[in-house]
């Protein structure tokens, strides 16, 4: 799917984050910006606008796994700190979390092997009926919406850290989220969407890996399946019910008010239903 690559718009595109990123940094004088390194796509790219724009001595990186994490999560977060060449900070957040009663939440992992830790979140994801949409809802059984308690405090105690760290230095944070996830709320509430600048937020999701072409981000982070790590098995797009293709496809043909009737119907029901109940995630704080 070709959304940037027309008349160079994707270097234009590249320039313009950069020169964002320059002159909000330099316009709240912050002294650099401390960035989560997933080991995936989003905060690869975001990484390596950040670095391009202000250089790689005031970005500084923090990867933050826990208990569920994948087994190629570190590796690979290590893999985009060394590409980027900035300086980075591993701290395991499993004791925290233990602590707070998470992992009391769900059965004890060490002792099932990772396949059957993941099907057993595939499973608990699968037993509502449209699974995402009750997610959006804070609504399911009560072993879903432990599940959501369960997944949701991850990227919530991450923000708590990354602004600890940056506080210290007087350095922003950098969020990684992209339009496709806000545009469908696949993001945690005060979790990975708090920071204080948004570099990719106006980028489709395959907008995003046409611009890890261009940055020349590593392959293997380009070609890994994207997935929020925070439960075992589940992939955005296993969460999600469909490809980022087809949503950004279907999304992008809603914005400009274009002709829907290539897409199949069930896709696009999806969407609008997602797009209904979104409206529930961006609720901060009601007030009379």
């Amino acid at each position: 799917m070709n959304l940037l690559c027309k008349g160079g718009f994707v270097l234009t595109e590249a320039e313009k984050i950069k020169a964002f990123i320059k002159e909000n940094i330099e316009r709240y004088k912050f002294s650099g910006v401390v960035i989560g390194i997933s080991g995936g796509i989003d905060s690869a790219v975001v990484g390596k606008l950040l670095v391009d724009a202000i250089g790689n001595d005031k970005v500084f990186g923090l990867i933050l796994p826990e208990r569920d994490s994948a087994k190629e999560t570190v590796k690979d977060a290590k893999l985009v700190c060394e590409f980027l060449k900035i300086n980075y900070k591993i701290k395991n957040i499993s004791r925290i979390l233990r602590s707070m009663g998470v992992y009391s939440l769900k059965p004890p992992a060490l002792i099932f092997p990772r396949s059957v830790q993941e099907r057993y979140a595939q499973n608990v994801w699968l037993a509502e009926d449209k699974p995402y949409i009750q997610d959006l809802q804070n609504r399911g059984n009560k072993s879903f919406r432990e599940s959501l308690a369960y997944y949701r405090a991850k990227p919530r105690i991450r923000s708590v850290i990354f602004y600890f760290y940056a506080e210290q230095l007087g350095y922003a944070v950098a969020g990684c989220t992209n339009k496709t996830e806000a545009l469908t709320g696949f993001y945690v509430k005060w979790g990975d969407e708090i920071c204080d600048i948004e570099p990719i937020s106006h980028l489709y999701k395959t907008q995003v890996y046409e611009l890890a072409e261009i940055l020349k981000i590593p392959q293997k982070i380009i070609n890994k399946k994207p997935s929020p790590d925070i439960a075992p098995g589940i992939t955005d797009e296993f969460a999600l019910g469909i490809s980022y293709e087809e949503i950004d496809r279907i999304l992008i043909k809603i914005e400009k008010g274009e002709d829907l009737s290539g897409e199949k119907q069930e896709s696009i029901g999806k969407i609008k239903e997602v797009l209904a109940n979104k409206k529930l995630r961006e609720i901060k704080c009601l007030h009379l």
